[in-house]
């Protein structure tokens, strides 16, 4: 039986695209001062599934992506710049690789 190697990582690993594509989509509509139900509706999707978008649970197709934005009236450029900078900002406020978790904590089995 092989060997189990720990698992060293020099940096934290990177954030999901779904996770950072919905805090930015849900960041949008909010400070657009836009409801859900509405934006789903202009969309042609059903409010669950663009909350499971925003929540970062869903992993939705490119036209999926230009409905949304489309009824945000925002490009996909913009919203892929906004993405872009959370991402580094996230990056320079992460702990460092190694150090401790602080709160709760889950595990896998």
């Amino acid at each position: 039986m092989a060997d189990v190697l720990p698992l060293t990582q020099k940096h934290a690993p990177e954030p999901l695209w779904r996770e950072a594509l919905g805090r930015s989509l849900r960041r949008e509509r909010e400070h657009q001062g836009g409801r859900l139900v509405d934006i789903a509706e202009r969309a042609g999707i059903s409010p669950q599934y663009l909350s499971e978008i925003e929540r970062g649970r869903k992993e939705p197709s490119s036209e999926m992506i230009a409905a949304v934005t489309g009824a945000l009236g925002i490009g996909l450029d913009d919203l892929l710049v906004g993405i872009a900078t959370e991402v580094r900002q996230r990056r320079r406020t992460r702990p460092a690789a190694g150090s401790r978790p602080t709160g709760l904590v889950l595990m896998a089995a």
